[in-house]
């Protein structure tokens, strides 16, 4: 069953690791990765890349990307939303620790964002305006599994 509006952006409000995909050029499959987002229902998704990365070079060029978030319990879930990039600047200290926080434990946020800001080079946020969503839930896995038919 599709979610609602408010369903599949709470969906992706919480902090999921998404699979992000971009076109990768003429003969070859769309680059997919995993990645960290950020998104707060009704706004803007944001991510986080090395300046010099692949994953920011294809998405200069492509103009846009799309994430997919999914989940196994309590159901089988899953939002992929894709859109055009609206903005692409430098990433900031409070940034990387906005989106760190939002994926580790509080007692390992400092130690990441230091190692982070200084060893991954220069890094962007990369805003993308969700334009189209496709969401499901598909129930529990449980209600997929064979019925004993009893005895015999």
């Amino acid at each position: 069953m599709a979610l609602t509006r408010e369903q599949r952006e709470q969906f992706l409000a919480e902090p999921h690791v998404a699979a992000l995909a971009v076109d990768a050029g003429a003969g070859r499959a769309p680059l997919a990765v995993p990645i960290w987002y950020q998104y707060e229902p009704g706004g803007d998704i944001w991510i986080i890349t090395e300046l010099d990365s692949r994953k920011n070079q294809l998405i200069s060029a492509a103009g846009r990307f799309s994430l997919m978030v999914d989940r196994l319990e309590p159901t089988i879930r899953y939002v992929s939303v894709e859109g055009p990039v609206v903005d692409t600047r430098p990433a900031t200290l409070e940034q990387l620790r906005e989106i760190s926080a939002r994926y580790l434990p509080a007692e390992q946020v400092d130690a990441y964002v230091d190692f982070s800001w200084k060893n991954h080079g220069e890094q962007v946020v990369i805003h993308m305006r969700p334009e189209r969503w496709v969401s499901s839930d598909l129930g529990n896995a449980d209600d997929y599994a064979p019925k004993d038919a009893g005895p015999a």
